[in-house]
């Protein structure tokens, strides 16, 4: 039986608890958090990429994670110029300032890896070969299982 009566509304409630409970195993057991955490972190990784790459990625997100993604953007001015792991963490960092403390590393290495494990592994690429050596470094090297 749909909990919501739309299967492929149940499908991207089902895949975006899946990404959920993800960044749950890096950050800690709180589904509130992790979706805070989620936010932040895509909102930054988003303002860093080109506006064309990040409507690529976008096509492979859930679509529930997609409007999240999404949410609030403003394309004009994009890519910020963010090019170290300090401002690139304070970005994150601003976003989570009403939430209990999160380390903000953690926090973008949980979202990284479980993006990495739901991308195919060309995007994947195409989205580490736009940021900076040191912002890169926070990203997995993961074989991507899914093939959206």
């Amino acid at each position: 039986m749909s909990a919501t009566g739309l299967p492929v509304f149940d499908k991207t409630i089902q895949e975006t608890n899946m990404w959920l409970k993800s960044i749950e195993a890096g950050i800690g057991p709180d589904r509130k958090i992790a979706y805070d955490v989620l936010r932040a972190v895509l909102h930054a990784l988003r303002d860093r990429l080109t506006v064309e790459q990040a409507s690529h990625l976008s096509a492979q997100l859930p679509m529930l994670v997609r409007g999240i993604y999404f949410e609030g953007w403003h394309p004009a001015g994009k890519p910020e110029k963010i090019r170290a792991l300090g401002p690139f963490l304070e970005r994150i960092a601003e976003e989570l300032s009403n939430v209990r403390p999160v380390n903000t590393e953690v926090a973008a290495r949980s979202v990284f890896r479980t993006l990495a494990e739901n991308i195919t592994a060309g995007e994947a690429e195409k989205v580490k070969g736009m940021l900076p050596e040191e912002i890169r470094s926070l990203w997995p090297n993961v074989v991507p299982s899914a093939t959206p």
